[in-house]
């Protein structure tokens, strides 16, 4: 089976929303590494509509243009490019296919095709958001950046329960930003919570009722 990753960047209040404006700032070499690696491992790489806009927009003209980033440039390129879309789309990028049939259909079938390769998410908040709630996303790669930006778009949006998740690292980078990854979780084991903690919260149970 196929492994899903998806990297954002984020600000230590939850906005994901126009990182360009925030981010740079805090770029540093160990985060560039980071993040060519969350991508640049995939061989597939799963977009909503308007990420992939972006990307099409952008990489194919650094890929010609030979600089720096060209390498980062070919292998998106040469990646299997999956755009999810209810609406009909026609392509100019190699390698891009639209999803076939609804979200979360079309991303479990892509992760049962054959081999083992890896689906990376780049952005696309819309699309992260279904896949986490329904733990099609098997490490969620969060750069938290040391600025709260205090409006903007979040990634994770109001809903009537929580969406436990399960640590799997957590590396600080120099600049202050820290990588956070995140794995799928049924919740926090009961066996390893503190005692006071759970003597706290049966209390507060039995007050509630």
């Amino acid at each position: 089976m196929k492994k899903i990753t998806a990297g954002l960047f984020t600000s230590v209040d939850g906005v994901v929303g126009e990182p360009a404006a925030w981010h740079f700032p805090y770029f540093c070499e160990e985060l560039g590494a980071a993040v060519t690696e969350v991508l640049g491992g995939a061989d597939t790489i799963l977009f909503g509509r308007v990420t992939y806009d972006s990307f099409a927009g952008a990489w194919p003209a650094r890929e010609e243009a030979g600089e720096a980033d060209a390498p980062m440039a070919k292998s998106i390129g040469d990646a299997r490019k999956i755009v999810a879309s209810r609406s009909p789309l026609e392509f100019t990028w190699r390698n891009s296919e639209q999803l076939k049939g609804e979200l979360v259909e079309g991303v479990r079938a892509l992760k049962n095709e054959p081999g083992d390769g890896v689906i990376g998410l780049s952005g696309s908040v819309s699309v992260v958001r279904q896949l986490l709630a329904e733990k099609l996303i098997d490490e969620l790669h969060l750069f938290v950046h040391p600025v709260a930006v205090r409006e903007g778009l979040r990634l994770f949006a109001d809903a009537d329960s929580p969406l436990p998740l399960a640590l799997l690292s957590c590396t600080p980078f120099k600049s202050g930003t820290v990588h956070l990854v995140y794995g799928p979780s049924d919740g926090p084991a009961v066996d390893n919570q503190d005692p006071m903690a759970a003597k706290i919260e049966q209390d507060y149970a039995d007050s509630a009722e």
